[in-house]
């Protein structure tokens, strides 16, 4: 990507981390090119990219675009299904825009 990238992040906390970002990975790889471990994962959407890490206290999300509102777009696709596959361990996903950067 080219020239100014909007940025947010997240960390949902879960006990079960590389369970949730192989979920992801491997549902978002029939539609979109995804490449994963258990303990890092990249989704790359047509409009952006998705970085997951796992971490002793969660999933830790990265999501960057060329504009604000495909990262608005981007977080929400993410989050939804990260809330729908983390149902019962009741997932939250509090994003904290780092902004623009040039």
């Amino acid at each position: 990507m080219t020239g100014s990238s909007f940025t947010t992040q997240a960390l949902v906390a879960t006990d079960r981390p590389s369970r949730y970002l192989v979920q992801l990975c491997k549902h978002f790889g029939h539609k979109i090119q995804t490449v994963w471990t258990e303990h890092e994962g990249e989704l790359y959407f047509d409009f952006g990219t998705a970085l997951l890490r796992t971490r002793p206290e969660g999933l830790h999300i990265t999501c960057t675009t060329g504009d604000a509102e495909s990262l608005t777009r981007l977080a929400d696709v993410v989050e939804r299904h990260l809330v729908r596959f983390g149902a019962k361990d009741e997932l939250v996903v509090a994003w904290t825009s780092t902004g623009q950067a040039a």
